[in-house]
């Protein structure tokens, strides 16, 4: 794992090879610690150490990139040179940007090091917690472990530099009958590992196996739909990506275009309790200093991290555009919306489920794809956890469908 200095050191070595007038640099270093575990036991325990420099040059709007893993001078000097062999090869691109100038990335750390260092003495006992829990019902789990860590730093000729780490850990389990006739599933995503509860994991995976047993068949038809929280984030995700993009929006190409010319910026198109936003200043986060716009267009662009709202109260309030589509349209950049934060209405989940006369609890989602972009009609698969609810109550597990859904 590089420390700050290290990161310098190399990135200015890298650009010292140089001949073009402008070459980028992105030095990588991480660490990754996991297990996998299946049919009640644990099946793969690895520990991977990975490094890599990715390197662009350009001239004259011409680009040629390139990545290797090998640190030594000789190796890196063969790198930048064959970027730009690429780039004497490559046709111009026409919306190409210039470097950045030296930014400003601010000063932004969520890294702790009881994840970062986490290795099987601290994974072991949540996977077993899982494991035994399983069997005491007699059924069987699998699921998958993992824990990162990861420093990052950036540069470029123009003197930009920016340097960050990131330590992230997950837990998912799903367990099934020994028939596989009735599976469940649960997961728990945290920056400190620390929190992740394999006993909790575990009490909601075998619950949903145990409840979805003997699945019955729906008749194809609209249905209202409760949403875990994990299939809130499978269809936000996508929705975000597909739709929020400025260029495809002012060009007539997406949900929020306008019959006739224009987009659906500042106006009310959700209820008032939506709000999204980025936020990679969240604790629920760890961020790098930096967020990256949609398109890069040749050259590095990594913009300082910041909070911006996507929706607010209901209302559309931006969308995000790469630097040549904002150079176009006159308006400022905005980089790609990840670490979302979305808040929405105070209801529990057994509320909500008491207010549906007639519809389905979802679990998670499944392989979503976007079907037409003009309607966000999207289409994916239910998985692992599909009941049926009737007069405010849950009465009945339901078959895995897949499902169409626009506005």
């Amino acid at each position: 794992m590089l420390t700050r200095e290290q990161a310098k050191k190399l990135t200015e070595k890298l650009l010292s090879y140089s001949g073009f007038p402008e070459c980028d640099v992105r030095v990588t270093s991480s660490e990754r610690a996991f297990i996998r575990f299946a049919a009640n036991g644990i099946t793969t325990s690895g520990f991977t150490v990975a490094q890599f420099v990715s390197i662009t040059s350009t001239r004259d709007g011409k680009s040629g990139s390139t990545t290797v893993d090998e640190f030594d001078y000789r190796a890196l000097r063969e790198a930048v040179r064959l970027t730009e062999k690429l780039a004497t090869i490559s046709p111009p691109d026409p919306e190409a940007m210039p470097s950045l100038e030296p930014q400003k990335y601010p000063a932004i750390e969520n890294y702790p090091e009881t994840t970062a260092i986490a290795r099987n003495r601290v994974m072991i006992p949540q996977i077993r917690a899982i494991v035994e829990a399983a069997k005491s019902k007699s059924l069987i789990a699998a699921g998958f472990f993992e824990r990162t860590a990861e420093t990052s730093a950036i540069a470029n000729k123009r003197g930009n530099f920016g340097y960050g780490r990131i330590a992230n850990a997950g837990l998912s389990a799903t367990v099934r009958n020994s028939a596989g006739a009735s599976s469940g599933w649960a997961s728990q995503p945290a920056v400190r590992i620390e929190e992740i509860d394999g006993a909790e994991i575990a009490k909601i995976a075998i619950d949903k196996c145990l409840r979805w047993n003997g699945p019955k068949r729906l008749d194809p038809g609209k249905y209202t739909v409760v949403l875990e929280p994990t299939a809130v984030s499978d269809l936000v995700t996508p929705f975000i990506f597909t739709h929020l993009l400025a260029r495809a929006a002012e060009e007539g190409r997406s949900f929020f275009s306008k019959k006739g010319g224009g987009t659906s910026i500042g106006e009310k198109l959700f209820p008032e309790f939506i709000s999204l936003r980025t936020d990679p200043f969240h604790r629920l986060y760890s961020a790098l200093p930096w967020q990256r716009p949609l398109f890069q267009n040749g050259n590095s662009a990594e913009m300082p991290a910041e909070r911006i709202p996507w929706i607010e109260n209901g209302v559309l309030k931006n969308f995000f555009y790469d630097r040549y589509w904002a150079g176009k349209a006159g308006k400022p950049v905005t980089p790609l919306p990840s670490h979302l934060v979305l808040e929405g209405g105070e209801k529990e989940l057994p509320e909500l489920i008491a207010s549906v006369e007639r519809g389905l609890l979802v679990t998670h989602f499944f392989y979503i794809r976007p079907v037409n972009p003009q309607t966000a009609q999207a289409t994916g698969l239910t998985r692992d956890g599909l009941f049926l609810i009737e007069n405010g109550k849950i009465t009945a597990p339901v078959v895995n469908f897949r499902f169409n859904e626009s506005r």
